[in-house]
């Protein structure tokens, strides 16, 4: 079997790319890397850390698109990954800078979690492993 080394890009549709954009250059602190405009369609590409595309992609036209429902056959939800609490902790506070609501920080087993939608309802979260147990301790 061929490796598989990782993630290149995701990409979401959108019903308007530019309110979408803005949404998630303030969201994330980057601006697009790249517009692509010569089809059916506008897209705009933001490039994350470690190399990670996003892709904001509006279809032409657009009209009669559904809103999105992650209980739907699809995508459920995208999760960026950050280093713990902490850091949690600053993505929630930039939420509410920004005026978006969200879950709170939500722990289970599995790590802690604060969700939120973007501007088309799609679902997203900043996501905090749980930290594995000592074994020294």
């Amino acid at each position: 079997m061929p490796s598989l080394p990782g993630l290149d890009h995701f990409a979401l549709t959108v019903t308007d790319v530019e309110k979408s954009a803005a949404f998630y250059a303030v969201l994330l602190g980057v601006q697009p890397s790249s517009t692509m405009n010569d089809g059916p369609f506008v897209r705009r590409k933001f490039t994350l850390a470690g190399g990670l595309g996003l892709g904001l992609t509006e279809h032409r036209p657009s009209e009669g698109l559904g809103t999105f429902d992650e209980q739907n056959p699809g995508l459920d939800h995208v999760g960026f990954s950050v280093a713990g609490i902490a850091q949690l902790e600053e993505w929630e506070a930039h939420l509410d800078s920004m005026g978006v609501q969200h879950s709170g920080l939500i722990t289970a087993s599995y790590g802690t979690v604060l969700s939120f939608k973007d501007p088309d309802g799609v679902a997203l979260e900043f996501f905090a492993p749980a930290q594995a147990p000592d074994p020294s301790a």
